[in-house]
């Protein structure tokens, strides 16, 4: 048993709510789903019910809703974060109703917001003692109606008996009574051996309704009174718009606004989570406002838009150029130097040094951008797919002049994001839209929209070097590499600790086009890189590299180099022991090509091998297997998926991925010119593994795709005799295929 104080040393966790009835949990309106865990609950419909705190409020007839506190972005947070409420309330998971929570970090004690896979690693504490605390009323208030202590008392499965009688209540018969008990100063948590519903595999709480099409989505989303809004931002980056034919315009079916919208601000006002992005995105832009879509579209094409240069435009040859030149001379972000790996160099019998380049990505969410907004005098209503609330709340705030306490931003469930959400500028456009427009509105982006306006991944240049002495052993490795803005380098990460000289250097450089964050920031390129790399060596020094990997690892593990670095090198070393057993690395099969890959981030470490064969000169990938640690797994089915769908999403990024900017201005702008992976390309099995622990939950959603762009590119090695040093793979001047069906 684990005693956790309800009061911790950076914040009070708990605040008990004495309201019943609704209490707070109020005016969610569409985004009340009543998404129950399990469609056979077996509990009639409570006619009344009793909040306990706020996550939790307990209906009459014992079922029970469960507020989940952060955005869902296809992470299945929905499912796992309640689940952990579900655990320490000791409530059977079939008796439990799922709901969106509203933006409320006082109730919730909790950050609410989807990003850096932070969602149940930051939860935890939070989740487990909102559970156990409202188990503790259940109980104070049966011990009390039974004068008897709580210490004579146990609960299970929604229900409370006395340990040496017969008695027993129901958690619905003794809510009422429950709300508004103090919790103690600690609280009794549950040890990992006793979880019954942690651990488990659950169905994600809203796939029926996913499948089935139902309202689940901000595009989704409707209000009696509201008008669409689409946008026309600038061709290009470094742009501004002049004029327009306002009046043509606004003479067109189903238009009833057209304007212009300057949304700047001054960017020290932003949430510190939105500073990568340079924001350009918002700062300007045409809005018309209408009855449809199709009318909105038609009146977008017949715009004449006057524009004014304010920076110079910038394409992909000058990107290029200015990587290339900031590798060598960009300001030093973040360097760590161990022994002398210039001497090393020199006295070094084999020296390897290669250079890879990554461009552009865009996010290309599925479900396009949008929010909506009702700008009052005094009063904002914020709804749609945001990975940062608070951050929006906020910005709005300061945006408008309103005060924040008369704001509310209310969550629907994102169709992608990937960090294309995390910064709420399409928010603020809304907000900025429907004040100007004097109604609420809902804005909707075209897919040429979201991919001419992204924040995109930047484009990085990075060069590894290692060093061999004439025993094959490595004494030398540097690593030093630059973006727009920042580089890709982590210098504490691995192989920090594990080299004798070893040197990594972060640089930056600059650039008009807005960036920010993207699934697992520079960590997928910085993972595919290096794990390409670190085969190269283990191939000059003769090694297996599984075993030259885990050598690196009892080296930093038993005679560490230099300060301190950033992972476990025992944990590291597991995953690649767990795949290395699972997948029978070294087992000779014939027309099998394999590559491994493993990478730290995000707390977590993840392992995988790839098997691929050939096809008439073609790579298929076959079949991927992957060893994760990510400590404590709270829900199997969604741990699953979510590292199978960032396989694929490596995978295909790997091998496509590729904007180009010409005169400040995104190349492709649809999926006709901006390749993704085909379903018919993904592996044909990926098998998953965990590493069992009692470590308290790290990152998940990120750490699945970043090895795997480094096990592609040792598979395809394997299979094709190229090394591939450049994305996408895919490239012309590169060998020319495409994966075919796995």
């Amino acid at each position: 048993m684990t005693l956790i104080k309800t009061h911790h040393n950076r914040r009070s966790f708990l605040k008990v709510s004495a309201a019943a009835g609704g209490g707070m949990m109020i005016g969610f309106s569409f985004l009340t789903r009543c998404t129950p865990a399990n469609e056979k609950i077996g509990l009639a419909v409570p006619s009344e019910w009793f909040d306990l705190n706020g996550y939790i409020k307990i209906g009459n007839t014992g079922l029970v809703t469960i507020f989940s506190p952060n955005p869902e972005i296809g992470q299945n947070v929905m499912t796992s974060m309640p689940m952990v409420v579900a655990e320490e309330l000791d409530v059977k998971w079939e008796h439990v109703v799922v709901e969106q929570g509203s933006l409320d970090e006082d109730a919730f004690k909790n950050p609410q917001f989807a990003g850096g896979s932070l969602s149940l690693k930051l939860g935890w504490d939070a989740l487990r003692m909102a559970g156990a605390a409202g188990k503790r009323m259940l109980l104070e208030a049966a011990a009390k109606e039974w004068s008897v202590g709580v210490g004579d008392l146990e609960a299970a499965d929604g229900m409370i008996k006395e340990k040496n009688g017969d008695r027993t209540v129901g958690y619905g018969e003794i809510a009422s009574k429950a709300v508004g008990i103090e919790v103690p100063e600690e609280i009794e948590l549950k040890e990992p051996k006793d979880y019954k519903i942690i651990g488990t595999f659950k169905k994600n709480v809203e796939g029926s309704k996913i499948v089935s099409g139902k309202p689940l989505f901000g595009l989704d989303f409707k209000r009696d009174g509201m008008k669409l809004a689409m946008i026309e931002h600038p061709p290009a980056f470094g742009m501004k718009v002049k004029d327009f034919n306002v009046d043509e315009i606004k003479a067109m079916d189903g238009v009833t606004d057209a304007f212009t919208i300057d949304t700047t601000f001054d960017e020290s006002d932003l949430d510190p989570s939105w500073s990568w992005s340079t924001v350009n995105a918002f700062k300007n832009l045409v809005a018309i406002v209408g009855n449809s879509t199709w009318q909105l579209m038609k009146a977008k094409k017949a715009l004449k838009v006057n524009y004014e240069s304010i920076t110079e435009p910038e394409d992909s040859d000058m990107h290029a150029k200015r990587l290339e030149d900031d590798l060598q001379n960009g300001a030093v972000i973040q360097e760590r130097r161990d022994g002398d790996t210039d001497a090393a160099f020199a006295s070094a019998a084999k020296v390897i040094e290669r250079t890879y380049t990554s461009p552009f990505m865009a996010h290309n969410t599925l479900e396009p951008m949008n929010f909506f907004a009702d700008v009052k005098e005094n009063s904002v209503e914020l709804v749609g797919p945001v990975q940062t609330p608070k951050a929006l709340e906020d910005a709005a705030s300061k945006m408008l002049g309103i005060p924040v306490e008369n704001i509310t931003v209310d969550m629907t469930r994102m169709g992608g994001g990937f960090g294309r959400r995390l910064y709420g500028h399409f928010g603020l456009e809304a907000a900025a839209i429907s004040k100007a427009a004097g109604v609420p509105i809902k804005l909707i982006y075209s897919r040429e929209d979201d991919m001419t306006q992204g924040t995109y991944r930047p484009p990085y240049r990075s060069t590894y070097k290692a060093g061999l002495d004439t025993n094959n052993n490595l004494i030398a490795f540097s690593a030093k590499g630059v973006g727009l803005p920042q580089g890709p380098v982590f210098p504490n990460r691995f192989p920090a600790g594990a080299v004798d000289n070893y040197t990594a250097v972060k640089l930056g450089s600059n650039t008009n086009i807005s960036t920010g964050a993207w699934r697992a920031p520079d960590s997928h390129f910085t993972a595919g890189v290096e794990q390409a790399f670190i085969d190269e060596v283990a191939e000059a020094a003769g090694k297996d590299p599984i075993e030259f990997r885990l050598e690196m690892f009892e080296r930093a593990k038993n005679n560490p180099v230099g300060e301190e670095y950033d992972y476990d090198a025992d944990r590291y070393a597991g995953v690649l022991k767990l795949v290395r057993e699972k997948s029978e690395w070294g087992k000779d099969t014939p027309g099998i090509h394999r590559g491994v890959a493993a990478y730290y981030c995000h707390s977590s470490y993840v392992a995988q091998v790839f098997d691929i064969v050939m096809d008439d000169g073609r790579p298929i990938v076959q079949k991927v297997w992957c060893a994760v640690d990510c400590g404590i797994v709270v829900n199997k089915e969604g741990a699953i998926n979510i590292i199978q769908g960032g396989v694929i999403d490596g995978i295909g990024h790997a091998m496509y991925s590729e904007l180009k900017f010409k005169n400040g201005a995104p190349v492709s702008n649809n999926f006709n010119t901006y390749q993704l992976i085909r379903h018919s390309q993904a592996p044909k099995e990926i098998e998953v593994f965990f590493v069992e622990n009692e470590i308290a939950p790290t990152g998940l959603g990120e750490p699945g795709l970043p090895p795997a762009v480094g096990a592609l590119a040792n598979a395809l090695y394997k299979a094709t005799g190229k090394r591939y040093y450049h994305n996408p793979f895919s490239t012309a001047d590169q060998q020319q295929f495409n994966l075919e069906v796995g």
